[in-house]
């Protein structure tokens, strides 16, 4: 057993939690550690030379805090000094390990990035959702929300990210890229995610987004047509997609009985759709994307 320091003796003892112990107490005993880490080991470096790498497990926690609580590896690294609660779930402390700079966060990173782990850790975690009965995928739901990207021009070329793009939605124009997601139906959790630039039409990510096995698949007016598509034909899900406001508009000038039932059937399509809303929000809010955090769809995406 590891002998505490005075600081996790002290740690122990304090009286209150706050919310970030709370939530890093409640993802410690959910997230599958030791099915995500079997999933990097291969391409992790093993060497015991004059600097071995930190545990494999400990780099992980890291990174998975630094995008929980939306810093960057400067900021990550400090923070490790500075809170304890974050020190612990890493498995760190001052008294006995060094903590992690920066350039070993980034490097992390950059290995997780070019071995496209994250699309893998996504779909181990749903396996293991789908194991314990929580993700049903009977009926799913497919939105997706703008993502802004910087305007600065600090490329050595004074450009802007070539690979976000521009476009306009109603009186917005918006400049960055779209992420696409799935959301379950009956469970709220999401099981897919893709991304493009801004410009690219939803509905076009829609055969790339389902998985062919869905009973119902629900859509808000963008995805309008969308089951005549080259890319939708084979998926035998019946389309509850929202109906346009013109449209709308037409049937309320012709008949105003069946305009109420439209509209009664528009609100309950609606309300099932709001389960993907939440998970915009949770990852605009909670997890600080309301902007792209680094240059290039595939960072981002990860």
């Amino acid at each position: 057993m590891t002998q505490l320091s005075f600081s996790d003796v002290e740690f122990g003892a304090k009286r209150k939690q706050t919310w970030r112990d709370k939530f890093l107490t409640e993802m410690d005993k959910v997230a599958p550690w030791e099915r995500l880490t079997a999933l990097i080991e291969p391409g992790y470096p093993k060497g015991k030379g004059v600097r071995p790498p930190y545990a494999l497990e400990t780099m992980l926690r890291i990174h998975v805090m630094q995008q929980w609580f939306a810093l960057r590896d400067p900021a990550m690294a400090e923070t490790l000094y500075d809170m304890q609660s974050m020190r612990q779930f890493a498995g760190l402390s001052l008294a006995r390990d060094g903590i992690p700079d920066e350039t070993i966060i980034l490097n992390f990173r950059h290995l997780l990035e070019e071995n496209k782990l994250a699309e893998r850790f996504l779909e181990e975690i749903n396996t293991m959702l789908a194991e314990r009965g929580l993700l049903l995928k009977q009926g799913t739901i497919i939105d997706a929300t703008f993502i802004e990207a910087p305007t600065s021009t600090k490329h050595a070329n004074r450009e802007r990210d070539t690979e976000m793009h521009q476009a306009k939605r109603g009186n917005s124009v918006h400049f960055g890229m779209k992420a696409h997601i799935v959301t379950g139906a009956e469970s709220g959790l999401d099981h897919s995610v893709k991304t493009t630039r801004a410009d690219e039409s939803d509905i076009t990510q829609a055969h790339k987004l389902v998985h062919g096995e869905e009973q119902a698949v629900l859509g808000d007016a963008d995805y309008t047509a969308v089951e005549k598509c080259e890319g939708t034909k084979h998926i035998k899900a019946t389309w509850h997609v929202a109906m346009k406001p013109s449209k709308r508009k037409t049937i309320e000038t012709e008949s105003k009985r069946m305009s109420k039932t439209i509209e009664k059937l528009e609100h309950v399509k609606a309300s099932v759709r709001s389960k993907v809303e939440q998970q915009f929000r949770i990852i605009k809010c909670q997890f600080g994307c309301r902007k792209t955090r680094y240059k290039g769809l595939d960072k981002n995406t990860a």
